[in-house]
C-alpha cells in the first residue's frame, strides 16, 4: 500500500490500514522532510511561541524512527511527480518508481496566493511548517499586520498577533466574514469579536493596488480610496486541492479527485482522503471536500476499508466538524449551514459570545454552533450523528437486493 502525503490524513490512513489487519508492506511519501505534524496550532500556539516542532509531532515519542509501530517505509522529500492509476505506480520528483497493490492519496492542499506579491520579502502565506517558522518573527508588539482573507486562518492569525500586541487590519470581500460556513446571521454575531479586541475589520473591500518597494510592501489601496500601511501581509484567502501532479493520471478530478462516498475514485485500488478528497455528499448530490481536522481523521478509516474490502457496505459518516480558538473564544461547529433554513439559540447569549445556535430545515435540526459551550455542543453533535447514521443505515437497507421467498416458506 502506497499513500501518497505523510500528512494527518495519510498517517490516520496507515494506522487504520494496520488497525484492519493491514500486514503487507506500507510506504509512505511526503513531499515535506518532517514527519507528520499537527497543523491547527500553527495559527495559534505554535505562532505565539508556546509549542515547539517537537509539540505538533503525530507521533509519540516511542514511535519514532527505531520503533514505527506502523512498519512503515519513509520516503520523505520527496514529492509525487505523476501516478499511472491503471498500474498503481506512483514516481518521485527523482524518478523513483513505486508499484503498488493499493494507492491512498492524501496529498492535501496548498494556500492560494497573489501573483502581484510573489517574491515580496514581507508576505506570507500560512499552510505549512515552514511557513510559521517564517511569519512567526515578523509579529513583534507595534508591527502593522494586515490580512487579506476573512477565513479561519485568517481570523486565528489575527487573535494570535493581537495578544502579541501586533496592530492588526482583516480585509474582507464578503459582506462579514465566515457567512459561507457558518451563514450570514451567526457569522455577523462572531465578527464582532474582532473589533472588540482592537482589530480593524473592512468588509466589502477590494485592493485596488499595492504599493511596494525595496522588496516588500508598504501598503494597499482599497477600491473605495483608502489607504492601508503595513508591515506584514498575511495572505489568507483559501486552499487548493494538491491534485496537479494527478493530471494525465486516469482519475476523475475537480475541485479536488472525485470519490464515492466512501474515498473510491473511479480507479480500482485507489481512494483518495483528506483535503485533495473531494467525496459524494449523498445529500446534496454534489462532490465536496471536506478541509477539517476531523475529517483527515476519520474518513481514511472509511477509505481504508474500502480498499481492503472491495465489497465493503456504505458506512455512515458523521457530519463535518470543525473548531477555531479565537480571542479565547472556542468555536465549534458540526453540520452544513447551507441546509438551514432558520437558526435559534438554545442556550446562552450571543452578545457575550457563550451561546449554542441550532440550524434547522423545517423542523429538523441540520447543523449546531457552538460559542464558549463544549459540553452542550457536544451533545447537539452527537445527537446529530446518530440521527444521520441511522438514516445511512437505512438508505442502505433499501438499496439491498430482495430476495424472493422460497416456494417451502410459501
Amino acid at each position: 500500500m502506497a499513500i501518497v502525503g505523510a500528512s494527518l490524513a495519510g498517517i490516520s490512513a496507515a494506522r487504520a490500514a494496520r488497525a484492519q489487519g493491514f500486514a503487507g508492506r506500507l510506504v509512505l511519501i511526503g513531499d515535506e522532510p518532517h514527519r507528520p505534524y499537527d497543523r491547527p496550532p500553527l495559527s495559534k500556539d505554535f505562532l505565539a511561541g508556546k509549542m515547539t516542532p517537537e509539540h505538533l509531532r503525530l507521533e509519540s515519542p516511542e514511535d519514532g524512527e527505531g520503533a514505527d509501530p506502523l512498519q512503515a517505509e519513509w520516503l520523505l522529500g520527496a514529492a509525487a511527480r505523476s501516478l499511472d492509476a491503471a498500474t498503481r505506480t506512483v514516481t518521485l520528483d527523482d524518478g523513483t518508481e513505486i508499484k503498488a497493490d493499493s494507492v491512498v492519496i492524501a496529498t492535501g492542499a496548498y494556500a492560494r496566493t497573489l501573483p502581484e506579491l510573489a517574491g515580496l520579502a514581507n508576505v506570507f502565506t500560512l499552510r505549512t511548517l515552514h511557513d510559521a517558522q517564517d511569519l512567526a518573527p515578523e509579529l513583534v508588539p507595534g508591527a502593522r499586520l494586515v490580512i487579506v482573507g476573512g477565513g479561519f486562518i485568517g481570523a486565528e492569525v489575527a487573535s494570535t498577533a493581537r495578544a502579541l500586541g501586533v496592530e492588526v487590519t482583516v480585509i474582507c470581500s464578503g459582506a462579514v466574514p465566515l457567512s459561507r460556513p457558518l451563514g450570514a446571521e451567526m457569522a455577523g454575531t462572531l465578527a464582532a469579536l474582532h473589533e472588540i479586541n482592537g482589530v480593524e475589520l473592512i468588509c466589502d473591500a477590494s485592493i485596488e493596488s499595492y504599493y511596494s518597494g525595496e522588496g516588500v510592501v508598504s501598503g494597499l489601496r482599497l477600491a473605495d480610496g483608502r489607504y492601508v500601511p503595513a508591515d506584514v501581509v498575511l495572505v489568507a484567502i483559501g486552499a487548493e486541492p494538491n491534485t496537479a501532479w494527478l493530471a494525465g493520471s486516469g482519475l476523475e478530478l475537480g475541485d479536488g479527485v472525485l470519490c464515492d462516498p466512501m474515498g473510491r475514485t473511479n480507479a480500482p485500488g485507489v481512494v483518495a482522503v483528506g483535503d485533495c478528497a473531494a467525496w459524494l455528499d449523498e445529500d446534496s448530490g454534489e462532490h465536496r471536500r471536506v478541509e477539517h481536522w476531523s475529517g483527515a481523521t476519520e474518513r481514511p478509516a472509511l477509505a481504508v476499508t474500502a480498499l481492503l474490502e472491495p465489497g465493503a457496505v456504505r458506512q455512515p459518516l458523521n457530519l463535518p466538524y470543525f473548531w477555531s480558538d479565537q480571542y479565547n473564544v472556542r468555536i465549534q461547529f458540526a453540520g452544513h449551514a447551507r441546509d438551514a433554513d432558520r437558526v435559534d439559540i438554545e442556550a446562552g447569549d450571543p452578545a457575550a459570545h457563550s451561546f449554542v445556535a441550532v440550524y434547522y430545515r423545517g423542523g429538523q435540526p441540520v447543523a449546531v454552533l457552538g460559542a464558549n459551550q463544549p459540553r452542550l455542543f457536544t451533545k447537539w453533535r452527537r445527537q446529530l450523528n446518530a440521527e444521520r447514521a441511522v438514516a445511512t443505515q437505512a438508505t442502505a437497507a433499501a438499496a439491498q437486493p430482495v430476495l424472493a421467498a422460497s416456494p417451502s416458506f410459501i
